[in-house]
Parts: structure tokens; sequence; C-alpha cells
């Protein structure tokens, strides 16, 4: 059979089977799994703060509401968030709401993650940066009842890690020229574009710097002509792709766009989970998988594989959250073509240690599960 179709119905095979991966196929100690304990889930509202005013093409914000989750069994405590910015719908309420009403209790085996990450994920409809908090929080469990890092469960190695991107928002001159001066770890420069002065804000970027740079467009060039006018000029100034230049409705310009343009056409605001790749395959190049749009890294996983089998190219973002989540999706950094992991350092103060910039790589540490630790005094007591 041709290895391509092979993949191709092996990936599709995934959407039929909802429940996320099983932790059996990593050969768990059966000795883990015998325990008498019950899952304990707790939750407090944690606002975070912003360095900068993160400005967009259609929004502009100071702060980022946030919840932060603990899963504890047997004494071992794993840590998870939702952060959940204006376009998710989502709010402090809806999520505290949603965690209100899960009875993990139920589960006496942390183990059997296929089974409870399907009953959270069936409790309501939506409601994905809730769902990813718990799921962050239970991969961090388990990484601990393992002993190891969720990149070597999955047998993955950190020098696959691509280097990520430092996003710099819609603003003035002179506080551009701020953002790239706090970006000297990162070596790929990421612009947020969509408004009547985008080649103005290259050309800052490009007096700063010659590093490379991506463009997120947020939805704000209005027709295809525009777009594409952007792209081809955007692909003489070292950019390497373009994220979401039209509004999710338009499909068909998109494909257009993408028939024409120099630099590959990266899904975003129209993207979110499994099922939504066989339907944007044949008009974007790749997708940009969030956790707090995917419910977290169980189906993230699962992205990376049907995409990879669409022969789609793969890049990792985040929110603005702090080193709790940013550590969650550096686990799977090294199945991926570009990362846009800079969430943590965007923020005024995390609450986390966890992931370090190495050589413009965000990696995250060797300690088990996702690899953090809350930091005495900054991390709310709850």
């Amino acid at each position: 059979m041709d290895r391509r179709k092979f993949l191709v119905g092996a990936g599709l095979g995934i959407i039929a089977a909802s429940a996320p991966i099983s932790i059996s196929a990593f050969g768990a100690p059966t000795k883990k799994t015998t325990k008498s304990g019950r899952l304990k889930l707790s939750f407090t509202p944690f606002e975070l703060k912003l360095r900068h005013a993160f400005n967009l093409a259609k929004s502009s914000r100071t702060s980022t509401p946030g919840v932060q989750v603990k899963l504890e069994y047997e004494g071992v405590v794993g840590y998870g968030e939702a952060s959940m910015p204006p376009y998710l719908g989502e709010s402090i309420a809806s999520v505290t709401k949603f965690l209100s009403k899960l009875d993990l209790s139920q589960f006496n085996d942390p183990f059997k993650m296929e089974e409870i990450l399907a009953y959270v994920d069936g409790v309501e409809a939506e409601n994905r940066s809730a769902k990813a908090s718990v799921d962050i929080a239970l991969h961090d469990l388990v990484g601990k009842l393992i002993g190891q890092p969720w990149y070597k469960i999955w047998g993955l190695s950190l020098d696959k890690i691509p280097q990520s991107s430092f996003t710099i928002g819609i603003d003035t001159p002179e506080v551009v020229k701020q953002k790239i001066k706090e970006a000297d770890d990162y070596k790929v420069i990421k612009i947020k574009l969509g408004l009547d002065n985008d080649k103005e804000m290259v050309d800052i970027i490009r007096q700063c710097t010659d590093r490379p740079i991506c463009v997120d467009a947020n939805r704000g060039w209005k027709t295809k002509e525009q777009a594409l006018e952007m792209c081809e000029y955007l692909a003489d100034k070292n950019c390497l792709f373009v994220e979401q230049p039209m509004m999710e409705d338009k499909l068909d310009d998109t494909a257009w766009i993408r028939e024409r343009s120099p630099l590959p056409i990266i899904a975003d605001e129209v993207f979110h989970r499994l099922p939504d790749i066989v339907k944007l395959k044949d008009y974007y190049d790749g997708i940009n998988i969030k956790l707090m749009k995917s419910t977290g890294m169980s189906e993230a996983y699962k992205m990376i594989t049907l995409a990879r089998a669409f022969g789609m190219k793969i890049m990792c973002g985040c929110m603005t959250e702090t080193s709790c989540a940013i550590a969650a999706a550096a686990q799977l950094s090294p199945l991926i073509d570009w990362a846009d992991l800079d969430g943590n350092v965007l923020i005024a103060q995390d609450v986390f240690d966890g992931v370090k910039v190495i050589d413009g790589r965000v990696t995250p540490s060797d300690k088990p599960g996702i690899g953090v630790t809350p930091i005495k005094g900054l991390y709310p007591e709850f």
C-alpha cells in the first residue's frame, strides 16, 4: 500500500476515535494503577497582567483572564491552566462553571487517560480552554507518576525543537523598538498586522533587525488582492509564512491566495479541533495548534499526526499564558515546523519555572510531567 494513502487512512481513523491516546501504549508501571486513591480537582481564577498592551487588528487588551488548576492523586499534584483571550468566547465565569460540573473523584486510576478525558470532553460542548486545563494537569500528574517528561514518554528528542518566535503586537514605533530589544533571546520575530500601516510596521522591524519574521494578519486584510499583494511584499522581507490573512468564512478567497502566494498560508482563528483539519486541508498550507483552542496535549498530538498525513505544515502557538501551558506545548515541539511559544514572557509576572530559551528554542526541563515548578510567593494559594 502507498505510504501516503496509509497515513491518510490512519489519520482519518483518529477522528473516529474521540478518546485521547492511552497511556497504556507507553508501558505505565502496573504498580501505579493499583492504588485506591481518587482524583481531586481544584482551581482558582488568576488574571494575567501583560507587560505591554496587546494590540491586534481588531482588538486591544492589557490582561488576559485565566484559571489555575491542580489535579491531585495520592499526594502527587499535576498543574494546568486555562487562558481565555476574548475571541475564544470563554471567561473566568464560564471556565469555573464548567470545572465545577466535573466529578473526577469517580476515577481512581489516572492512567486511564482516554476514559478521563473523554468524560471531560463530553460534559459540555465547547469550553475548550477549560478542557485544556484538565488535560494539561492530567498529563503533568501522569508524567510525574511515571517519572518522565512527556517528550520522553512520546519518544521525542529536544534536538528537533524549532526556534520560537517572539510576538510584537501593533504599536507605536517607539514601543515596537523596545519590544525588539526584549526579544534578544529569540531568533524569529512574529509581527501582528492587519491595519492600514502594515508596511510601515514591517519597515520599523527591518530598521532594527534582519532576523526572519512571520506575520499574523489576524483576519485583518479586506480583499484577496490586498492579501496577495502583502504576501508578495513580505516574501522579499525574509518572511517565513502568513497566518490567517482573511476572515474565517472567506475560504474560497483563501484558496485563491494560497494558489498564488509565495509564502505558506497558515490557519489560526478558523482552526480549532481535530475535524477542522479535514475541512481546511484544501484551503491552507498548515495549521496553528494552540492548546487552549484544541482542548490540550492529547488532541494536539492527534492533530499533528493527521495534519502530517495530509502533507500540511505544523505550527504550535499559544495565548498569553504562564510557563505551565507553555511547557505543556513545548513537550510537542520536536514534532512541529514552527514554534510561537512566547506567552509566558509577554505577561508581567510568571508564577511557574520550567522552560528556558536556549539558542532561540523554548526548551522544557527534564523534570517529569510537563516539567514546571510553582514559584513560592507568586503562585496563588488554593
